[in-house]
């Protein structure tokens, strides 16, 4: 909503690429500073001028690179590799990272005078477990990128497979909940919705042993209650198909069947 938004915005991701390449991605170069600078290259400090420039982990940013930047920061100008000019830019800077840079500074990892250069105005983003609400509306987010990506109709979630998200703590944040939604719906197919099944058993295994324990149920209950549910799920996922169904499961067609007559389950 502020007076940049329609000015240009430009990232970097600051751990992805090898020291000499960010330098030259972020300040530019000039024709033969190197092999294969065959013309001039505008940086992005240039190309954000006026506008923003976002820089993705930059804890991961080399020593001696922070030096270079720290001087950018500071007098608001850039000199492109090879180059003998400086060119003035105006930008405002966004920095993020999954460290902490006070600790990293005192590790001697990352320059002082940088940390409170760029430590402003710091928002720390909670982790994911400590936001789990958070959850279905990122799963629902997920869904229709994936859904726009693959040119498919929407995908969807069973609720226990939600529910088993919900549940999982998540170390990897984000990043990790989105590489499970792509990876459930690659297992899933197109035309199926993500059960329980498609889940990788570093989500599964880690609900089952804390399951969510209704008052007074014994572990025979609670594990009667997601097998019922694994089943459910299964039968839908392949239209009522017995067969089928019992061969993702790992059971046999007679013991799902059996296990069909005792949850009295009707699909």
């Amino acid at each position: 909503n502020g007076h940049l938004k329609d000015k240009p915005f430009v990232a970097e991701n600051c751990g992805a690429l090898s020291e000499n390449l960010l330098e030259s991605e972020l300040f530019g170069h000039v024709k033969g500073a190197f092999t294969g600078a065959i013309s001039n290259k505008k940086g992005l400090f240039e190309q954000a001028d006026g506008g923003t420039i976002f820089l993705d982990e930059i804890s991961e940013m080399p020593q001696s690179m922070q030096v270079k930047f720290l001087r950018v920061l500071q007098e608001g100008q850039i000199r492109p590799v090879g180059g003998s000019h400086t060119i003035d830019v105006n930008v405002r800077l966004i920095a993020c990272t999954n460290r902490n840079l006070e600790t990293e500074v005192k590790k001697g990892k990352f320059r002082e005078d940088l940390f409170y250069r760029i430590n402003v105005f710091p928002i720390t983003m909670p982790a994911l477990r400590e936001r789990k609400e958070d959850i279905p509306l990122l799963v629902t987010h997920f869904l229709k990128k994936f859904s726009r990506r693959f040119k498919s109709s929407q995908f969807s979630i069973t609720p226990y497979a939600l529910e088993l998200l919900m549940e999982y703590n998540w170390p990897g944040n984000v990043r990790e909940l989105q590489n499970e939604i792509e990876r459930a719906i690659a297992m899933a197919g197109p035309d199926h919705p993500i059960t329980a099944l498609e889940l990788s058993e570093r989500v599964k295994p880690k609900v089952r042993c804390h399951p969510n324990n209704q008052m007074g149920e014994t572990l025979s209950d609670v594990i009667e209650r997601i097998e019922k549910q694994m089943i459910i799920e299964a039968l839908s996922k392949y239209k009522g198909n017995r067969t089928k169904a019992a061969r993702s499961l790992g059971v046999t067609r007679q013991g799902l069947l059996n296990k069909i007559n005792r949850y009295v389950i009707k699909m």
